[in-house]
């Protein structure tokens, strides 16, 4: 099994009424079991890791950057659990209308307790936000609104 493949199956894990699937071929073992979310809130309030960010106003984003139909979207690159600073009481990595450079961390996405930075792929503004603190994300699921710099 590869990684997409393996990605794929916890899509579908989380999606179904599944609690808990164990997979074993000759070359892999596999157990994946969901948390509760009780219990996962407990966890999380045991180990916070980050401070919520400030969540977009449809007149704030268009009054600071025009919408752009050049703006590409950050998507997260796997499942898990979005976190818009390094630790509590730490600042966001970045806010509406922060300009950010290729390779600067935009967010961490913790999966099977890996904390995971996101880098940005190319130089921009954020111009949303598009995902609630310590909120489940999907693969493939967009995170941030991102306008290209002028001249980029």
């Amino acid at each position: 099994m590869n990684v997409k493949e393996i990605e794929g199956l916890i899509s579908f894990i989380a999606h179904s009424g599944l609690e808990e699937v164990n997979l074993e071929t000759e070359q892999l073992k596999l157990s994946i079991k969901k948390t509760p979310p009780a219990v996962q809130q407990a966890m999380h309030d045991a180990n916070p890791t980050s401070t919520p960010l400030p969540q977009p106003s449809a007149t704030s984003s268009s009054q600071a950057i025009p919408a752009d139909a050049q703006a590409h979207y950050l998507k997260a690159p796997m499942i898990g659990t979005f976190y818009g600073a390094a630790k509590p009481g730490d600042p966001p990595f970045v806010q509406i209308g922060d300009t950010v450079k290729k390779g600067d961390t935009l967010c961490i996405i913790e999966a099977m307790k890996l904390f995971n930075e996101i880098e940005a792929e190319a130089a921009g503004t954020i111009v949303e936000v598009l995902v609630e603190d310590a909120s489940p994300v999907e693969y493939d699921q967009p995170l941030f609104r991102i306008a290209p710099l002028p001249g980029a």
